[in-house]
């Protein structure tokens, strides 16, 4: 009994240490050395693409099923004539409690456009289909393109170490 009683004590004074020595302390969310707009400025000067326009904000909420106010900063690039799939978004989220419903919605714009497409224009439609969606703390970068490879390590160098 007293064997059973010592291995007991011994575990949870093995926990305690080890609960104590553990960093309590959230990790810091990385942070991009660039705001959304110029994120996407400088990956668009990079990087080929259609002519895209900025997206109006009275539009955020109808083609994301997304309330803007979720959003502390974004920027959000869609082609400007509706016969291509690319489209460049940026989104920096304020709460990181909300970045699933962020995905989730960016998820459904995604399917939005695959629905646009599947009958009109079968090389856009598979454009559509291989969308890149990465999320980094409190970013989410959501691309449609041929070259969505490229804008995935773009994103990845505003958030590399300096």
């Amino acid at each position: 009994m007293t064997k059973r009683m010592t291995l007991l004590l011994m575990t949870v004074l093995i926990g305690l240490a080890l609960a104590a020595c553990s960093n309590n302390d959230k990790p810091a969310l990385p942070e991009p050395s660039a705001p959304p707009k110029q994120m996407a400025d400088e990956m668009l000067q990079q990087i080929e693409q259609p002519m895209l326009v900025e997206l109006e904000s009275a539009m955020v909420e109808q083609l994301y099923h997304l309330d803007p106010a979720l959003l502390e900063d974004y920027t959000i690039r869609t082609p400007m004539m509706n016969v291509k799939t690319n489209e460049i978004a940026i989104l920096k989220v304020k709460d990181a409690q909300d970045v699933a419903a962020v995905e989730a919605a960016v998820k459904q714009r995604a399917d939005d456009v695959q629905k646009q497409f599947e009958t009109y224009l079968q090389d856009q439609y598979e454009n559509a289909k291989n969308y890149k969606l990465v999320v980094k703390g409190n970013y989410v970068l959501f691309v449609i393109s041929e070259s969505a490879d490229d804008f995935v390590n773009a994103f990845d160098g505003f958030f590399a170490k300096k």
